[in-house]
């Protein structure tokens, strides 16, 4: 992943942010309790948190990304955002990683994941790793590529052809994967599509 994002990182929310639809209707939704924790799996450039972290000051930031390269950006904007104290980064497998040693906090009000799943070849482990860090009362929110289910069948054919040149896959069973490891772990599951299937996006609440 350094490799890919050693340079994309550069320009990388510039580009993202005409296609990525429904991250800030993510991030509004948030909510997090006063003095509550919010840790964003694969948070790439720290672009989500710090949008967060202004909205609701009165929260604590956490992300985790296997990119160190990424990681490198994301601290570097979080201090040119003033919110370098507010937000901790750390390296870790989306999959399998320790949120104490990490950030020492074992569990979390918030936990979200944006258009990471697509691009995690184990998502549904991501999936089930944030759904076992959810603090009593908290969510896991998720937002990302549907199957363009209501959109022409041609823009759906070059759209993923297009995420593919970026090993980008779409998540057919989201739907599905989300119910599965929601019954698992005793959540509410809620799955609605939006933008008429662009995008995807589903809860699991404790």
């Amino acid at each position: 992943m350094d490799a890919i994002y050693r340079t994309q990182r550069h320009f990388y929310d510039l580009t993202r942010k005409y296609y990525l639809l429904g991250r800030d209707r993510l991030i509004a939704g948030l909510a997090p309790p006063p003095g509550g924790t919010v840790l964003e799996i694969g948070c790439g450039t720290g672009r989500n948190l710090i949008a967060a972290a202004k909205r609701f000051p009165q929260a604590r930031y956490f992300g985790i990304d296997i990119s160190e390269a990424m990681l490198e950006t994301a601290r570097a904007n979080a201090a040119k955002a003033g919110l370098a104290d507010r937000i901790a980064f750390a390296q870790g497998d989306a999959t399998d990683f320790d949120p104490v040693a990490l950030f020492g906090t074992a569990r979390f009000d918030r936990i979200f994941q944006s258009y990471t799943l697509s691009m995690i070849p184990d998502w549904e482990g991501a999936l089930n790793q944030g759904a076992q860090l959810l603090a009593p009362g908290g969510r896991l929110d998720i937002v990302d590529f549907g199957q363009q289910e209501g959109l022409p069948a041609p823009f759906r054919a070059l759209l993923f052809a297009w995420l593919r040149q970026f090993d980008v896959t779409p998540r057919a069973t989201l739907g599905a994967a989300l119910a599965r490891i929601g019954g698992a772990h005793k959540l509410t599951v809620s799955f609605t599509p939006i933008y008429r299937g662009y995008a995807w996006t589903g809860r699991l609440s404790a």
